[in-house]
């Protein structure tokens, strides 16, 4: 079992990744920031708050559980990233740069749940 943050790689990933999601929200327009981007911004955040708070909880079915969580906000950033693109708020490039890390990490983090409580 993963005992630190600085290990724990998809923690480390989707850090990046809300990272760059704020890089291009904040860049937004009031009307674009306050609909679809704080939910950008908090489903992002959300995929290593609830990694984090899973491992702090120093049990394996917490931790699982909230892993769910975190695969769920992985989800919802999806369909944010979605409707970015379908509303032109990002490029074709962005879109295809986070899909396909969201694909990665949940491969990921599949494979870290699969291992949890065994």
């Amino acid at each position: 079992m993963i005992k630190s943050l600085d290990d724990f790689q998809v923690y480390q990933l989707a850090m990046d990744l809300g990272e760059d999601v704020w890089k291009i929200v904040k860049d937004w327009n009031y009307f674009c920031k306050d609909t679809i981007g704080k939910q950008f911004i908090k489903a992002a955040d959300s995929i290593a708050a609830n990694l984090s708070e899973g491992l702090g909880r120093y049990h394996y079915k917490e931790t699982k559980n909230f892993s769910y969580y975190s695969r769920g906000s992985l989800f919802e950033t999806k369909t944010w990233i979605t409707k970015a693109m379908n509303r032109s708020l990002i490029t074709d490039i962005q879109y295809n740069d986070f899909v396909q890390r969201l694909e990665s990490k949940g491969a990921k983090l599949n494979n870290y749940i699969n291992t949890l409580g065994k």
